[in-house]
C-alpha cells in the first residue's frame, strides 16, 4: 500500500477491523519511511456494476465519482461524510442484491436526488441544477417553486 503522505510502499498495519456496516475490513496503517499514520479499507470484489450512460455508453459503476457528487452537493451543509459514505455504500449494496449488472446513471441520480432531499434541500437544488442540467433560471425557479409547494403542505 502506498503511503498517501510521502509515496513509500514500506508500512505495516497497525490495526484492522471490520467497518460499522460489515462490508469491509479497516486497516489502520503506518508508514515505515515518514512514521505517519492512515486508514484503508478492503472490500470483496463482488459483480462488477456497469453504468450506462446517458448517450449509451458504458463503465463501470464508481462508487468514488458518486460519493464526489454527493460531497459537491453537500459542501458547507451539516452532512458528515460518514451519513454521504453509509449511504453510497448502501446504494451499492442494492445494486449488488438486486443482481442487476447494469444501472442506468438515471436510477443512480433520481436515488441520489431522493436521500439529498431527504436531508437538505440547499443540497439536493445543487445536486439537481447539475444532475438535470438546467438551461435557464426558470427551469431552476421551477424546481425551488416545487420545493416550496411540497413545504407548504406539510
Amino acid at each position: 500500500m502506498k503511503c498517501p503522505f510521502c509515496g513509500s510502499l514500506d508500512n505495516r498495519v497497525v490495526d484492522s477491523r471490520l467497518s460499522k456496516d460489515n462490508t469491509a475490513i479497516r486497516r489502520r496503517r503506518e508508514c515505515l519511511h515518514c512514521g505517519r499514520r492512515f486508514t484503508t479499507y478492503e472490500y470483496v470484489e463482488e459483480i462488477q456494476l456497469m453504468v450506462i450512460k446517458k448517450d449509451g455508453r458504458r463503465e463501470p459503476f464508481n462508487r468514488q465519482k458518486i460519493l464526489e457528487g454527493i460531497k459537491k452537493a453537500c459542501q458547507k451543509r451539516p452532512i458528515s461524510i460518514e451519513q454521504m459514505e453509509e449511504f453510497v455504500s448502501e446504494l451499492e449494496h442494492q445494486y449488488q442484491e438486486a443482481g442487476l449488472k447494469e444501472i442506468p446513471t438515471s436510477d443512480i441520480g433520481e436515488k441520489v436526488m431522493a436521500k439529498l432531499h431527504q436531508w437538505d434541500k440547499v443540497a439536493y437544488v445543487r445536486f439537481a441544477s447539475v444532475y438535470r442540467d438546467f438551461k435557464d433560471i426558470n427551469e431552476f425557479m421551477r424546481e425551488l417553486e416545487e420545493i416550496l409547494a411540497h413545504k407548504k403542505e406539510r
